[in-house]
C-alpha cells in the first residue's frame, strides 16, 4: 500500500505523457502496478498537464484562442483517435472557433505530436449563420449554415468548382451528419482575404463551407486530408453537445489503453 502511494506521487508529479515516459525511464509496468483509481488520477493528470504545455508552446493564448477551447478539441481529437487509427491518419487537428468574427484569424491546423502550429489563417462561415460572428448554425440541407461539431477529413481531395477541395464527414449526429449531402467541403475563395475585409468590414460567406484563402488553400487541404480530425467550435449558447467531449474517454486513449 505504501509502495503505490509513493509511486504514485512520485508519477503525478512528472505528470507525464505516455510517450514521454520512455524518455524519462520512467516504467509503464510501475504504473499499471497502480491501484485503478490512482492509475488514473495520474493520466487525467498527464493529460492536462499535456493540454496545457502544448497551448503554452504554441503560443495559442497570444494568436486568440482559449485554453478552454483548445482544450475540446484535444478531447474530441483523443477520443477519435484510438490507438489502432494512430498510423493511419495524419496526427492533425483543425481547429475553428466561430465564437470569433471573420475580420480575426480563426483557423489553426496544429499537428499534435510534433507540437507545431502548422497553418493560422482566415475561414469564413455560412451565410445564413450571421454577418461577421456566426450566431446560427444548423444541419439542414439548404440553409446555407455553418455545422458545428467534429469532423474527419476524406481521404482523398478532388478539383470543384473552387478548385482543390477536400470533402468532410460530420461526426456529431444532428449537428453535422449531413455534412456530405450538403456538399459541406473545404475549399478555397476570393472573398476570404484582407482585401474583402477592408472593403466590407468582414469576409465574404459561404454556403456552409469553411471557406480558405485561395493562396493557402492547397497547402492545407494536403495537410489535413487522410483522415485527419476537424473541429468547429461556435459560441457557448450555440446548445452544441457531444459524445466526443467525454474527458474520461479521450484519457483513456491518450493513455493508449484502448
Amino acid at each position: 500500500m505504501f509502495r503505490n502511494i509513493f509511486v504514485a506521487g512520485i508519477l503525478l508529479s512528472l505528470a507525464l505523457s505516455p510517450a514521454e515516459l520512455a524518455a524519462q525511464s520512467v516504467s509503464k509496468s510501475a504504473i499499471a502496478a497502480l491501484p485503478p483509481a490512482a492509475r488514473r488520477a495520474y493520466y487525467q493528470t498527464a493529460f492536462e498537464q499535456k493540454t496545457a504545455q502544448l497551448y503554452s508552446r504554441l503560443g495559442l493564448g497570444a494568436s486568440g484562442l482559449s485554453l478552454t477551447v483548445f482544450r475540446q478539441s484535444l478531447v474530441g481529437y483523443y477520443n477519435l483517435r484510438p490507438e489502432g487509427a494512430r498510423t493511419a491518419s495524419p496526427p492533425v487537428l483543425t481547429l475553428i472557433d466561430f465564437s470569433r468574427p471573420s475580420t480575426q484569424k480563426r483557423l489553426w491546423v496544429i499537428n499534435v505530436e510534433q507540437g507545431k502550429v502548422l497553418f493560422h489563417t482566415l475561414v469564413a462561415h455560412g451565410k445564413a449563420s450571421g454577418a461577421d460572428v456566426p450566431v446560427s448554425f444548423s444541419n439542414k440541407g439548404g440553409s446555407e449554415m455553418s455545422s458545428l461539431g467534429f469532423y474527419r477529413t476524406a481521404a482523398t481531395t478532388y478539383t470543384g468548382k473552387h478548385g482543390l477541395s477536400l470533402r468532410l464527414s460530420g461526426l456529431d449526429p444532428g449537428f453535422n451528419t449531413n455534412a456530405e449531402s450538403r456538399a459541406v467541403v473545404v475549399h478555397g475563395a476570393d472573398y476570404v482575404c484582407q482585401d474583402f475585409v477592408k472593403a466590407h468590414g468582414r469576409l465574404g460567406r459561404s454556403q456552409g463551407c469553411p471557406a480558405l484563402p485561395v493562396a493557402e488553400t492547397t497547402a492545407i487541404v494536403k495537410a489535413i486530408k487522410g483522415g485527419s480530425i476537424m473541429y468547429l467550435h461556435g459560441p457557448a449558447d450555440a446548445g452544441y453537445r457531444s459524445r466526443w467531449l467525454n474527458v474520461d474517454t479521450a484519457v483513456t486513449a491518450f493513455a493508449g489503453l484502448r
